[in-house]
């Protein structure tokens, strides 16, 4: 025996994960099926935080130190915690 859920969601999302569902080969009532299902047995975790915006200038500082690191620059490597700890200790 079935129940049915009804619920309200932004078409635009609903359009989204349709789409995916059917480039992925499944009904769309699979995957909220499965989600459910996962949900309820522990396996699927909700996250409702907002993703993280930054303000400009961090955002910048972040694309330079991600380059850096892209390029091998401003890294310091260790080849234990006693190393690290000795380089921080003598600044």
């Amino acid at each position: 025996m079935t129940t049915q859920v009804v619920f309200n969601i932004d078409p635009k999302v609903k359009a989204l994960a349709m789409k995916r569902a059917k480039r992925e080969g499944v009904p769309f009532a699979s995957v909220l099926k499965f989600a459910t299902k996962a949900f309820a047995e522990g396996r699927l975790s909700v996250d409702i935080g907002e993703p993280a915006r930054f303000n400009a200038k961090t955002a910048r500082e972040i694309r330079a130190a991600l380059r850096d690191i892209k390029k091998g620059k401003n890294l310091i490597s260790f080849k234990n915690a006693k190393e690290m700890d000795d380089y921080l200790l003598s600044r």
